[in-house]
């Protein structure tokens, strides 16, 4: 007596990718639910069961979906908008988009864009990186799609959270709704180290324990980062990550491009997944990651394509094909994965990498129903062979393309059917799109002429966001610096001297991001009084937030900066400023550490325009404003050791304090 399923999937080649890499040239699946019931051949699977769909696949490859171990869905929107460029430049181009666009319908609709693109490819689970990652989630289920959906934690704001704490509950809250969901796994989501601290990034490990989800990042995508953090951390990005509880949580990470053997034994004790994305990293020509070294030494390893921003596409089929042939050409070895392994790490491979290997990635009983299956019939894919028992990898790998997937079925629901989508509508998320797009070149457009896109295009820019308390105390002499700086109550830990020359260009038009932009030329002077090293660069300074303390000042602002390596008359001329401003000052710096906080002490002479005295600028980083508070009230501490009151603080920037001086100039009648 046959037993009753669903669907039985029969008469094509099924490739399980399970333990024994088992190959049924005439097989067949069948399905009840969401789950998988049998795998085998197809005489033997008709006689065992009977279903409500019979699908012949014959001339098919049924395989398992692919798995897609790194995107950014709703970064469809903006495919193409910026390409050939850095990766901080074009990071550069792509926030202020963010930044204006990117809500809750926004991610929804770059969501069933990317959803239509990735079941046409095959793929029926991916790990996606974003903000309004509830609203991905709802749209996601909608599908049908299986996902593991980070949400993003940034240390500066973001679309949808002011500071990295509103981040963390806005996490905390996802998770919360989301753990446990059929189809959804929410995971914890830190950028990456360098838009992190030590802080932030304890605190999403904890969370990621608390709940025991799966934590998405970015490791060592560039050679920069990884130089970055050896130079600022004094190790590399993975024991640095590790030194702050990442790699004790179900980590992913996404590239690691520029990581080494300890790094890859660091990743392997901790259980970690890879996400390989060769397409992003040849594009923004960040490297290629060892992944067959990677494998040799047991590492989870997936595939992913990364956003198409900097993709462009989320064909997962040319991903697989491409992620064999650079490690081909990386070990100059046409040995290296071979087409089983890259169809491995493209599914039961990067089930692992996302931690759903238990559930995806490969055709075995008890498994979720996640199936693409492939038409073999296409000229491009003719002759085949099969006196080599891995042949059909090789068809699927190097001859196959995203057009030739027929069917997709994820968790027993039928997404694809004989190439028709049946749960987005194709067509009106095209249209859609359409209009976004519409809707952002004319955003673009209008940027063209700022000096933010005159910096992009003439040397490129890296992006800081800067958040920092300050106070400015205006002295007579130096009396009161010198009483501090003697106090038993603080350390010294660097000095230097320098002469600093300020050229501001001020712009009348209403771009938060084109407040002014800054020349500067730093002349660093050695105990002698001479001249040892001279560095020029641009400083471009958006509008910022400002919030009164009762001790200090709170500035939160963007910064982009480029490096100057042309004359001060021809920034002149090609930013064609409408107003200009110089301030010069000679600068002595003390970095102090003061109950175990770290503080800049400035002493400051403003020569240009000419103001008397000195002043007296004490500051120091911070990342919330439960840490500005508290640095707030260590700075009235400082000055308390200098005899100073608070009340005698000027709240203004020099380059206000110039504008000031030289309108007071103006006024005096001649």
């Amino acid at each position: 007596m046959t037993k009753k399923v669903d669907i039985l999937l029969r008469g094509g080649t099924v490739v399980t990718m399970n333990g024994k890499y088992e190959v049924f040239e005439d097989g067949a699946v069948a399905i009840r639910d969401d789950t998988i019931v049998a795998v085998g051949p197809t005489d033997e699977m008709a006689e065992a069961y009977s279903a409500a769909e019979e699908i012949d696949c014959a001339d098919t490859v049924i395989m398992p979906g692919f798995v897609n171990a790194h995107t950014h869905v709703p970064m469809t929107l903006m495919r193409g908008l910026n390409d050939d460029l850095r990766l901080d430049v074009w990071l550069g181009y792509l926030m202020p988009v963010e930044r204006q666009f990117v809500t809750p319908e926004f991610v929804k609709l770059g969501t069933r864009v990317a959803c239509a693109e990735m079941i046409r490819s095959g793929i029926t689970s991916f790990a996606d990186m974003f903000y309004y990652e509830e609203a991905i989630a709802e749209q996601v289920a909608e599908i049908g799609m299986r996902a593991l959906l980070g949400q993003t934690i940034l240390v500066f704001p973001a679309p949808d959270a002011e500071t990295f704490e509103d981040a963390l509950l806005l996490c905390r809250r996802f998770i919360e709704h989301w753990n446990g969901h059929p189809l959804i796994q929410p995971a914890v989501a830190p950028h990456a180290w360098y838009t992190a601290t030590p802080e932030l990034l304890l605190a999403c490990a904890d969370l990621a324990r608390a709940f025991s989800v799966p934590l998405h990042t970015h490791v060592s995508e560039t050679k920069l980062e990884a130089e970055n953090s050896v130079a600022q951390n004094h190790m590399s990005v993975v024991t640095w990550l590790e030194q702050h509880g990442i790699l004790d949580t179900k980590l992913l990470a996404a590239h690691c491009v520029h990581i080494d053997e300890e790094d890859m034994f660091s990743l392997r004790r901790a259980g970690a997944g890879v996400a390989h994305c060769p397409s992003s990293n040849l594009k923004l020509a960040s490297g290629i990651a060892p992944i067959p070294q990677m494998l040799k030494l047991g590492l989870n390893v997936g595939v992913g394509t990364d956003g198409t921003a900097s993709n462009n596409d989320l064909d997962m089929v040319e991903e697989t094909r491409l992620a064999s042939f650079i490690a081909k050409v990386s070990t100059q070895n046409p040995t290296a994965l071979p087409a089983r392994q890259a169809v491995e790490i493209a599914t039961i491979g990067g089930a692992r990498a996302i931690h759903m290997g238990d559930v995806t990635g490969s055709l075995e009983p008890g498994k979720r129903a996640d199936i693409a299956v492939l038409d073999m019939t296409g000229i491009h894919n003719q002759p085949h062979f099969h006196n080599h028992p891995d042949a059909v990898y090789s068809r699927i790998v190097y001859s196959s393309k995203s057009s030739d997937v027929t069917h997709v079925i994820c968790n027993g629901r039928w997404l694809m059917r004989d190439r028709e989508l049946l749960t987005v509508d194709e067509s009106a998320a095209r249209l859609d799109a359409i209009e976004v797009a519409k809707a952002i070149d004319a955003f673009v457009i209008r940027r063209e002429s700022s000096p933010y896109n005159k910096l992009v295009l003439l040397s490129g820019v890296q992006r800081q966001e800067s958040f920092e308390v300050q106070v400015k105390v205006p002295l007579e002499d130096d009396s009161a610096l010198r009483m501090l700086l003697e106090s038993d109550a603080l350390t010294i830990t660097r000095y230097a001297h320098y002469r600093q020359y300020d050229h501001y260009f001020l712009f009348d038009n209403d771009d938060p991001d084109s407040d002014r932009l800054r020349y500067r030329e730093d002349e660093f002077i050695d105990e002698n009084g001479d001249v040892t090293q001279v560095r020029t660069r641009l400083t471009l300074i958006g509008e910022g937030d400002r919030e009164e303390f009762p001790n200090a000042v709170m500035l939160t602002r963007s910064r982009w900066l480029a490096a100057a390596d042309r004359s001060l008359r021809f920034y002149q001329e090609y930013f064609a400023p409408a107003r200009e401003l110089r301030v010069h000052k000679d600068r002595q710096r003390w970095h102090v550490l003061y109950k175990a906080t770290d503080f800049a002490i400035n002493l400051d002479q403003v020569l240009e325009p000419s103001l008397p005295g000195y002043f007296l600028e004490i500051k120091a980083r911070t990342w919330s404003r439960s840490d500005a508070e508290r640095k707030t009230s260590l700075i009235a501490e400082l000055l308390t050791h200098c005899g100073l009151e608070v009340d005698l603080a000027d709240r203004r920037e020099y380059a206000e304090i110039a504008l000031s001086a030289n309108k007071d100039k103006r006024a005096v009648p001649a």
